[in-house]
């Protein structure tokens, strides 16, 4: 793909996340919500920044399709050579409870492949912006600078960052494993990946089978691009548009010298809490619920 292709793309990303961000700010503050099938909340502001953010990507690119949380999907996107996967508010629980900590995620997939992405953080008007080739870039406070990982290695204290919102038994058998001890709690994946990029933490492990597509789309192309490394917690490269679009076997998000330092224990803990006789039943229980 020509890297310029994506120039106009990426500008229309980067202005829907903005404006979705700010019509969400618009109910920042209420504590109404409703509850979906999968018992996890919905708001008004979701609705708001979903029906903003899937009207400018139709408008702009007709002929593409759209994967979003907040919208019906159709089997029709399987066969699209372009995917748009789109959660306009990640992080509705940390929105409710007026932390912060929540994101706009808009992502694109060309044959199943991530190719950009782009993370806004409303409550602090910071984005994360990446492309196929194009590289990464924050924008804050009227300023933009390029993302390049320096990575210094493992060091002695890995810095991780955690869940708020869905603690798992796993995720802490895990960490107990890992013996890491500096670990930072927040919601919403486009936050916890952007503390990776700007250097605050250094891993993102949630080896539990409820995120989908869209929690991981736009924030696996900011930190590739950024030069950190991301698979699942097998070691495989996760995956798009699938039919159900659920990544089964989590996240494992680092920079390049963490993620090599503790890929083998991370895959070897995975695998001990995923014996082949559970695989089926694991793989069923992920698309019952959310990610945060």
């Amino acid at each position: 793909m020509d890297q310029m292709s994506l120039a106009p793309e990426l500008e229309t990303a980067r202005t829907a996340a903005r404006d979705a961000g700010a019509a969400a700010m618009r109910f920042y503050g209420t504590t109404e919500w409703d509850r979906k099938a999968d018992a996890s909340p919905v708001t008004d502001a979701d609705r708001a920044a979903n029906e903003l953010i899937t009207a400018r990507i139709r408008e702009a690119f007709p002929s593409d399709a759209i994967l979003s949380e907040e919208s019906a999907d159709s089997a029709e996107r399987l066969d699209a050579h372009r995917v748009w996967i789109v959660d306009p508010l990640d992080g509705t629980k940390e929105f409710l409870a007026q932390n912060g900590e929540f994101s706009v995620l808009i992502g694109l997939v060309v044959d199943g492949d991530p190719v950009l992405g782009v993370v806004y953080l409303p409550a602090s008007g910071v984005l994360y912006e990446a492309a196929r080739g194009i590289g990464a870039w924050v924008e804050s406070d009227g300023a933009r600078r390029r993302l390049a990982r320096v990575d210094s290695g493992a060091g002695a204290g890995i810095r991780m960052v955690g869940s708020r919102s869905h603690p798992d038994p796993l995720l802490a058998r895990m960490q107990m494993g890992l013996g890491i001890t500096d670990i930072a709690p927040c919601g919403s994946v486009g936050v916890k990946c952007s503390r990776i990029v700007d250097g605050d933490r250094q891993l993102y492990v949630h080896p539990v089978g409820h995120l989908k597509e869209w929690d991981t789309c736009a924030p696996e192309v900011v930190l590739t691009e950024a030069g950190d490394r991301v698979t699942d917690c097998r070691g495989d490269r996760l995956t798009y548009n699938k039919p159900v679009p659920v990544q089964t076997h989590g996240i494992f998000a680092a920079t390049p010298a963490v993620h090599e330092a503790v890929k083998d224990r991370v895959l070897a803990l995975y695998a001990e809490a995923h014996p082949a006789g559970n695989r089926e039943q694991g793989e069923r229980q992920g698309g019952l619920k959310t990610g945060d």
